[in-house]
């Protein structure tokens, strides 16, 4: 085991493994896109991808064509799919290092289709999301001209795909209609595209129509569950990713005293107050104040007022905390700490973000 940072974000690589076999098992389609968009959810996009190509990815999905020829730079070969652009993105580089490239619109594809090279295309369609994707009224169009580049020989269509709402069962089901109509008019447009995707792991899990050729896994591999109604345990996951920081000073304080800016808590009786160097700058959600849960040494406390730019404090009472013990603001709960879901509870907000936000300033380490 290697020595504890100061500010950690520990990424246990094993569990990222155990989910994705996990995953696929669950799923059971012909192929996988393991999503390492946004730094791997916040857990490290190079170390994270290989994991993934080791345990059964058939492809990776990023959301910029810079983090696709991260992986690249970095020797990780494969399929990769980039497919949020800059409107005055140049393509040449992700043509030359065979990333396959999310096309959303008309004028987009006449951009991608006018680069030298021929560009691996996979067309987006809206089916229901209201975001990124060309619209139903601009589908045969796209098709069209799509068809005609690759007739003439400018790019490759190898995939046709779009994103669920998640807003309830029958809108659910709506959009794998929308999306079946999408194919039957692109084949209808002379287009016959090998990757047909449209779920990602909520949807592969519980809407197996929306399934197709393949699925895009992205929380759940990183043991987080997308359900409000089932954990990571009942999914069996592993969260991946433990929070924590060295408790870098203890002071007894008498009754009454103010802490933190505001002085929204005070303490009740003589205590110890343990300073634990994370904050807002770090990703620790500010609307987690005075409630977010803290481990140290196997007791959970909540946050003593507010979150701060650097820092936290933690009310530990007569507990016989000591400068250098650890903090572990969430983990794997099966380890007795608290969840990214605690405090994305507390915050207001979804596990997604709570490990999404962990800032640079934290070292990342893997086991």
């Amino acid at each position: 085991m290697t020595a504890r940072q100061f500010r950690e974000a520990r990424v246990d690589l094993g569990a990222i493994a155990h989910n994705i076999v996990a995953l696929k098992a669950a799923t059971q389609t012909p192929l996988a896109m393991i999503v390492v968009k946004s730094n791997a959810y916040g857990h490290g996009a190079v170390p994270v991808a290989r994991t993934a190509v080791e345990s059964g990815a058939d492809w990776l999905g990023t959301v910029s064509i810079e983090e696709a020829l991260a992986l690249r730079t970095a020797g990780i070969g494969g399929p990769i799919l980039a497919w949020l652009h800059d409107p005055a993105a140049t393509f040449h580089a992700a043509i030359a290092a065979g990333i396959d490239l999310g096309v959303s619109y008309p004028g987009q594809l006449e951009r991608v289709a006018a680069t030298p090279g021929r560009a691996r295309v996979q067309l987006k369609v809206d089916t229901g999301l209201g975001r990124g994707g060309s619209a139903p009224g601009e589908w045969e169009g796209l098709f069209a001209a799509a068809s005609a580049h690759q007739r003439a020989g400018h790019i490759e269509v190898t995939g046709l795909w779009s994103h669920l709402a998640n807003a309830g069962e029958a809108a659910d089901l709506e959009q794998v209609a929308e999306f079946e109509r999408a194919i039957a008019l692109a084949h209808d447009a002379g287009l016959d595209p090998e990757l047909l995707h449209l779920a990602a792991t909520a949807g592969a899990l519980r809407v197996p129509s929306a399934r197709f050729s393949m699925v895009r896994l992205g929380i759940g591999v990183y043991g987080l569950s997308p359900f409000d109604d089932a954990s990571s345990a009942d999914l069996g996951l592993r969260p991946a990713m433990e929070l924590s920081a060295a408790v870098a000073s203890v002071k007894r304080m008498p009754p009454g005293t103010g802490v933190s800016y505001g002085h929204d808590y005070r303490t009740m009786a003589s205590s110890s107050l343990a300073l634990v160097p994370l904050g807002y700058a770090d990703g620790v959600p500010r609307h987690a104040s005075s409630s977010g849960p803290v481990s140290i040494n196997g007791v959970t406390y909540p946050i003593a007022g507010r979150v701060a730019m650097d820092q936290i404090v933690v009310d530990v009472g007569d507990a016989p905390v000591e400068v250098g013990d650890r903090a572990v603001l969430f983990g794997d709960p099966a380890t007795g700490v608290p969840s990214a879901d605690e405090w994305a509870e507390a915050a207001g907000t979804i596990n997604y973000e709570i490990v999404t936000r962990i800032g640079g300033r934290v070292e990342r380490s893997y086991v």
